[in-house]
């Protein structure tokens, strides 16, 4: 190695407590202590570096600053706690490398740092020397509200969004935007739409692009396709400033088999199991964390926390929570391997999920996580103490699926289907869910949310437009991906951005303004979104009435917030005096109508009020005749 960069062992960020606290698995700001930091190296500046690789032989530093040399910068293991490291002087901020991992049976391998803070641009794999200080967030009045602003009694309404494919530059070569190209156009989309929220599809570095992030290998570093982690945090920053909560998608249910990343990284399974009936994930060719182990858990707590603490994060999303807790998922008789009581549940995973929630709600209270979880396992958005996983909300999978299938049925035929929607009635309250219409939805194959909807395109666009009514009434935060907002005929596709020309249409500007009128209604009124995950939130008036595919039901709110009656008309036939039960007399005002003309409808309604008598109905002491315009939905409120 050249003289400039001298080799130290006595520059080490990590105590005896360090070790200690890893190995036990309870070290929960490991992300400041293991990887490569600025330290003071013989009175002069330089860089540290600590590694995990228990089973390595030997290991070196490998970099532009010794010409990738194997040889030339070896690192020091400390004692027995599987910990690797060294202190380069002179190194400095920007210096790429990697670590030159020696194993048993002649293995070797350059492995980036599993908590480097940054990444070379794919397809280079190194890691890269970062300090993520240096930038002064002005998001203070967001940091100290956010916690009113995300809870189960506030609005919550999440675009969910692809960074890469949202917006292109199509006069540089269809790029997609920077981090501070987004900065500049998003926060005004987002708020303009009335979300609340926007929840990145995975911004951690992966390999490759066609994953969409879920194929991770930097769990501690934003993909460089964008920028550096200063921009991201500038894009997060003025989101914050423009009142929008950021929601992470996180992946701790597997990671891909890319030899410079965790795989096989000290020529043993470290990160993994060794059986791949334990360790293997069949369906996307990945391996599985060996969450029974206190260094690896450690590991993925810690990613959570780092995101949280170092980028202001509101929330994360957990991706693929049911894989992690079957260890049977995907898998054959004698595929898998059962627990120690012979059972189904991996009890490692489990108590890895309850320690990351009880960890994440213990030191940052005013965030959520949020569980994909798409099983009847109990609990899964309840306390750890009561005997839950932990998890802030859950997706309602089952919601999404029974929905859209009744959705994509022609209308003629929904009668026969009615339980498909009043199903869900039965167990809507047993979780915190959120409502999701993904990025899943609307790829392979799939079709987008417009192009599902059964009829010509008149009925597509009052279709979807009736399914988004459905979905904003309904009890549960709400989801909804990109492009989906103003009707995007294609299927999402990674490789372009959104089809913005569709919002020259009128038709489809005006169903972006619809989704905008919905996120007002819903943030604006109280009895729409405070009673979310709360029975008394939700009153059934027509349940039953499968011959005209109709519904009607109340949204209540605390006792002086008022009353929303949603009726809704699943079928292309105007129902004209169909009468429905309200609990109040007096006048009522059209609040939406998602037939009128602004959003596309043939603007049948009920000229903007109605007078509620003193007829009993749906038990309900008052009532009103309504025109239930096709294909629509109405929602009353007291004028």
């Amino acid at each position: 190695m050249s003289d400039r960069f001298p080799v130290r062992y006595d520059a080490s960020g990590l105590t005896a407590d360090d070790l200690h606290l890893f190995n036990e698995g309870t070290h929960y700001h490991l992300y400041d202590k293991m990887g490569a930091h600025a330290a003071t190296v013989d009175g002069r500046p330089g860089v540290r570096f600590a590694v995990w690789a228990p089973n390595a032989e030997r290991i070196n530093l490998v970099g532009d600053f010794n010409d990738w040399n194997a040889d030339a910068t070896p690192l020091h293991a400390r004692g027995g706690s599987g910990v690797w490291e060294c202190a380069v002087q002179n190194l400095a901020v920007g210096a790429r490398y990697k670590y030159h991992v020696r194993g048993p049976n002649g293995y070797r391998f350059d492995k980036a740092d599993p908590y480097a803070f940054s990444c070379e641009v794919a397809p280079a794999t190194g890691s890269v020397v970062t300090d993520l200080g240096g930038y002064e967030w002005t998001d203070s009045e967001w940091m100290t509200h956010r916690g009113g602003r995300g809870g189960l009694t506030a609005p919550v309404s999440v675009y969910e969004m692809h960074i890469g494919s949202w917006r292109r530059d199509a006069a540089d070569g269809n790029r997609p935007l920077t981090y501070r190209e987004l900065a500049a156009v998003l926060p005004e989309y987002i708020a303009n739409h009335g979300f609340t929220h926007v929840e990145f599809l995975p911004v951690m570095e992966h390999p490759f692009y066609g994953s969409w992030g879920y194929q991770m290998t930097g769990f501690f570093a934003p993909t460089s396709r964008y920028g550096s982690p200063q921009d991201l945090m500038f894009l997060i920053d003025t989101l914050h400033r423009k009142g929008v909560g950021v929601i992470l998608d996180w992946v701790p249910s597997h990671f891909p088999c890319d030899g410079f990343g965790l795989s096989y990284f000290d020529g043993t399974c470290l990160y993994e199991h060794a059986d791949r009936k334990q360790g293997y994930q069949p369906d996307w060719g990945s391996y599985i964390f060996n969450y029974g182990r206190n260094e690896v858990a450690n590991f993925l707590v810690n990613s959570a926390l780092f995101w949280l603490d170092k980028y202001h994060i509101d929330g994360i999303r957990v991706d693929a929570v049911a894989s992690m807790l079957y260890l049977d998922y995907s898998r054959k008789a004698g595929e898998w391997i059962p627990n120690k009581y012979g059972g189904r549940e991996n009890l490692e995973a489990v108590a890895f999920l309850k320690r990351f929630n009880e960890q994440v709600y213990t030191r940052f209270p005013d965030v959520h996580t949020f569980a994909e979880e798409s099983t009847s396992w109990p609990k899964v958005s309840r306390p750890t103490y009561d005997g839950g996983l932990g998890f802030g909300l859950k997706w309602d999978m089952g919601w999404m699926h029974d929905t859209l299938k009744y959705m994509e049925d022609d209308p003629v035929h929904r009668k026969h289907h009615h339980g498909q929607l009043t199903f869900r009635s039965v167990y809507a309250f047993s979780e915190n869910f959120i409502l999701p219409l993904s990025h899943d939805e609307v790829v392979h194959g799939k079709k987008s949310l417009l192009d599902k909807m059964p009829g010509d395109e008149w009925q597509k666009r009052a279709n979807l437009r009736l399914l988004l009514a459905y979905m904003w009434t309904t009890p549960g935060k709400k989801l909804l991906f990109m492009g989906c907002e103003f009707g995007q005929w294609r299927e999402w596709g990674h490789d372009r951005e959104l089809d913005w020309n569709l919002l020259e249409d009128p038709k489809h500007a005006g169903l972006a303004r619809w989704v905008g009128d919905l996120n007002h209604a819903y943030r604006s009124v109280a009895a729409l979104h405070c009673k979310d995950c709360d029975a008394s939130g939700f009153q059934w008036l027509e349940a039953n009435d499968a011959e005209q595919s109709a519904f009607a039901f109340l949204r209540l709110g605390f006792d002086t917030d008022a009353p929303v009656a949603v009726a809704l008309n699943f079928t292309p036939v105007v129902r004209r005096n169909y009468r429905v039960g309200l609990p109040r007399g007096g006048r009522w005002k059209e609040l939406l109508n998602s037939d009128a003309g602004i959003y596309g409808g043939s603007d049948q309604g009920n000229l903007g009020t109605l007078e509620a008598v003193p007829v009993g109905c749906q038990g309900q002491p008052y009532s009103v005749v309504l025109s239930l315009p096709p294909l629509a939905a109405v929602l009353l409120v007291p004028a």
